[in-house]
């Protein structure tokens, strides 16, 4: 039965005005996220939160995405980017390899080199663990060190994306990256069960993910994490991750961003038949992210996920697209086509919002908290930074 609408205004009101709100009310909410008329009152405190807190700033990073590797030890019933090794689509790169990829992005103005990669493939794969020894690393992640510092030589800043990284191996990697990541996607414990899309992935257990996040908060690592819509989870588990995140934040300080990102249903998979959310319920759930969150968070939907809705998800409080490509694909979701930067650009403006560029980091973390990186790596950002701390004018960075 769907919250009666004034008590839904009611609830969103409070939520914008403490800029918080309680997670049973936030139950409340996500579960009449079907109303059209509960989901339009979500989305219209979201962005009273978001104004209040951004402004009408929209930020995104110019990058390339790099798939170091898409051999994976997990198999999640709803991924195409795992591949095994006799797969023709199999590919692990190599550095020469990299070095090009990042000449293109330093070409095109790009930033952020975006290294996502498999989990632990060399446990699962002893030709990979011959491929790594061959060349002299003990695992994929000083491999990862490795191509991170090629990126960064070649000019920009890495973000990686490893999969469950120990905090030794976070340690090792902040020598050369800006920030890290690692979506939480959910915090079920009844997607890990037999028949569930992550019962063949022991990386995605919601303990190891917290864990990883708590390590990097220990650390003070500038942390992206994110929600994935859609592979079974209930819209109480849902709003339960979201205050997993929030709690993580408040504990340490380190996510810098929330992602929201809708599953889409792939051939070939275990799960292509699973009906996704549509994007109505995409732009509540953005929305709802936002109420959870609060005002000062940074709540990002990847607009090449909903291309045709970009200005709702605008009017739902999101405040960061992310990563968006001139260079490279979307690797996770190869079928679906970054915007054009200009089209991403007119179509935020036409909406009332300011599209800003910033790096694989946001200003207050870069200009404030330079604990959080090794020196190399700030001194890098800063250059390519405004003393606002977004990026700076093309001309002005290559002077």
């Amino acid at each position: 039965m769907s919250l009666a609408l004034a008590d839904a205004e009611r609830i969103v009101a409070c939520a914008v005005s403490d800029a918080a709100i309680d997670p049973a009310e936030a139950e409340l909410l996500a579960g009449s996220l079907g109303d059209a008329a509960v989901r339009d009152a979500v989305r219209a405190g979201a962005l009273e939160s978001k104004l209040r807190g951004k402004g009408d700033v929209v930020s995104f990073s110019r990058n390339v995405f790099i798939p170091l590797t898409n051999l994976c030890r997990d198999r999640c019933a709803y991924c195409t980017f795992a591949k095994l090794p006799d797969s023709p689509e199999a590919k692990t790169y190599a550095l020469d390899e990299v070095a090009e990829v990042v000449r293109g992005g330093v070409a095109t103005g790009c930033s952020e080199a975006l290294l996502c990669l498999g989990d632990k493939p060399e446990i699962a794969h002893p030709q990979h663990r011959d491929w790594l020894r061959e060349r002299g690393y003990r695992s994929t992640p000083d491999y990862v060190v490795e191509a991170s510092r090629v990126a960064f030589e070649g000019g920009m800043l890495p973000h990686t994306n490893a999969g469950i990284l120990t905090s030794d191996e976070m340690q090792a990697l902040r020598a050369w990256n800006a920030s890290l990541g690692l979506m939480l996607e959910s915090t079920s414990e009844r997607l890990c069960a037999r028949g569930g899309p992550h019962f063949w992935a022991p990386d995605k257990k919601p303990a190891v993910r917290l864990r990883m996040h708590e390590e990097a908060g220990e650390l003070g690592i500038p942390f992206t994490s994110g929600l994935l819509l859609g592979i079974g989870e209930t819209p109480a588990e849902r709003v339960q991750t979201l205050f997993a995140i929030r709690d993580l934040d408040e504990r340490h300080g380190h996510i810098q961003e929330t992602i929201v990102q809708p599953f889409h249903p792939k051939p070939g998979t275990r799960m292509r038949a699973a009906t996704p959310l549509s994007d109505a319920e995409v732009a509540g759930w953005v929305g709802l992210a936002r109420l959870v969150l609060g005002p000062a968070r940074n709540v990002q939907a990847p607009p090449n996920l909903a291309p045709d809705v970009l200005e709702t998800l605008l009017h739902s409080g999101l405040n960061d697209w992310g990563g968006v490509s001139p260079v490279t694909l979307d690797f996770i979701n190869p079928e679906a086509p970054w915007p054009t930067l200009d089209e991403l650009r007119r179509r935020t403006e036409a909406a009332g919002h300011r599209l800003v560029e910033r790096l694989p980091v946001y200003p207050d973390d870069l200009l404030e908290r330079p604990e959080r990186f090794a020196p190399r790596v700030r001194e890098a950002a800063l250059r390519l930074a405004g003393p606002d701390g977004w990026v700076r004018p093309r001309q002005e960075a290559a002077a």
